[in-house]
């Protein structure tokens, strides 16, 4: 088999391609064995009837086109790694005309990843948010200990904000009753911002048996969208009385003895997650300046097809109704040409970064073990609820196990970058990246030598 590539722009090529007719060989009796099956020649058994005699009953061209096209992808396939092609996304195939005997051509245009300058990380510079003080997040993280700990006990004054009260609520709009946005007996946290917007201002100050009525927009049902009238009734408020902050409560809460054993985990604990934070903020910020820094060509129809595949998924989740869709734009204050704007602009920005860390990748060499893409697995399949075998066979009959394989390889090729950009917080100092961003122990064993 001959290919030969032609650029055909910095993200597309065309890929022309000649078979010999003597390569279909094993192509063509594979067919005959297969409509040997299905044809039934009298004096001859299932599939014991003579390539002569099924090409005389089917047609040669007929037996011809069948084979062609059920070889076609593998000799694509062939056709890209032997032209060490980078392609993305689904070929535009034209196939010359079919004559039995002659060698068989086609033509495939695909696109490919472009050929991306690379900058100097080492000129690089970011800055991210300076860390907290921990006194701040202990704290927090101590009253929020004491809350769960905490008891209620009613109180015969007007409700404030962290109080738990039990309402009942009704509403209309247009004069009639909303039965869904009724309920009773309903507790909630004043000041907790979890139901209707307006609700927690208009608890403030009742009293048990008293009620107001304010105005909200609904957000779900047959109204949603709708301005409402919204009665509040409060028929109980409660208060959180908290423990005292003492070496008891620590062995109530917590495996420490002492509050000052508890205060110091949690602050050990509250370091340790602001790193993470800081972490997570470097890498995007590293990931933001190098999109700004370095050119990458976007292929058009790799970016359509994202854009096509976020319109998808949103009409299929509300079974391709389109009126429901528009409804659901107006709702939202906008239309569908702006809706299909920004997807565009988040799917350019996509393309953009996988293209972008796949040559980062190839440049480093980036492998993934088969330790690392179980562990992406593993933690994926647990972030979705999932047993992890169930997970895998979904991966696995979706054909998504290789694009776990490429965001994992990805990631791993942001990293390996991180420790040549300069850091720097926002008060000014050197943000050290080893414990996040430090090189793999083949490089240490690298350096340990030299």
């Amino acid at each position: 088999m001959k290919s030969t590539v032609e650029q055909l722009n910095p993200t597309r090529v065309k890929l022309n391609v000649e078979v010999p007719f003597e390569e279909l060989s094993g192509d063509f009796d594979r067919a005959y064995k297969a409509l040997a099956q299905q044809i039934r020649i009298p004096g001859f058994r299932p599939g014991k009837a003579p390539a002569k005699l099924i090409e005389a009953r089917v047609g040669r061209d007929a037996i011809l086109e069948q084979v062609v096209n059920d070889a076609l992808p593998a000799k694509y396939s062939q056709a890209v790694a032997e032209t060490e092609t980078k392609a993305i996304g689904q070929p535009d195939i034209d196939l010359a005309e079919l004559k039995y005997g002659e060698s068989i051509t086609f033509t495939a245009e695909v696109d490919v990843r472009p050929e991306l300058t690379l900058p100097d990380y080492s000129a690089i510079a970011v800055e991210v948010d300076a860390l907290k003080s921990d006194e701040d997040a202990v704290a927090e993280q101590l009253e929020n200990l004491r809350a769960r700990f905490g008891t209620l006990a009613g109180v015969d004054r007007a409700a404030q904000d962290g109080d738990m009260v039990s309402i009942d609520l009704s509403a209309t709009v247009d004069g009639e009753a909303v039965e869904e946005a009724s309920t009773e007996g309903l507790s909630h946290e004043v000041g907790s911002g979890q139901l209707i917007d307006g609700l927690d201002e208009a608890l403030v100050g009742l009293k048990s048996g008293e009620s107001k009525v304010f105005t909200t927009t609904l957000v779900a049902g047959d109204h949603s969208g709708e301005e409402a009238e919204v009665t509040v009734t409060v028929n109980s408020v409660k208060e959180r009385e908290l423990p005292e902050l003492d070496d008891e409560f620590a062995q109530m809460a917590s495996e420490f003895d002492t509050v000052d054993e508890l205060r110091e985990s949690l602050a050990e604990r509250a370091a340790q997650s602001q790193k993470l934070e800081q972490a997570n903020a470097i890498r995007e910020a590293v990931l933001e300046r190098l999109l700004e820094t370095v050119e990458i060509p976007l292929p058009e129809n790799v970016v359509q097809a994202e854009v096509d595949g976020q319109l998808e998924q949103v009409l299929h989740s509300i079974g391709h109704d389109e009126a429901i869709f528009a409804q659901l734009l107006e709702a939202q204050g906008t239309t569908r040409e702006a809706f299909e704007a920004d997807a565009r602009e988040g799917a350019e920005k996509s393309v953009r970064t996988q293209l972008l860390l796949d040559a980062i990748a190839d440049q480093q060499d980036t492998e993934v073990s088969q330790d690392e893409l179980t562990q992406q697995i593993l933690f994926t399949a647990q972030r979705y609820g999932m047993q992890p075998a169930e997970f895998i066979q979904q991966l696995t009959q979706a054909n998504q196990v290789g694009q776990v394989y490429a965001d994992v390889r990805r990631g791993k090729a942001l990293a390996s970058v991180v420790p040549d950009v300069t850091v720097t917080d926002s008060e000014g100092a050197t943000v050290d990246t080893s414990e996040f961003f430090g090189k793999d122990d083949e490089d240490d064993a690298a350096e340990a030598e030299d």
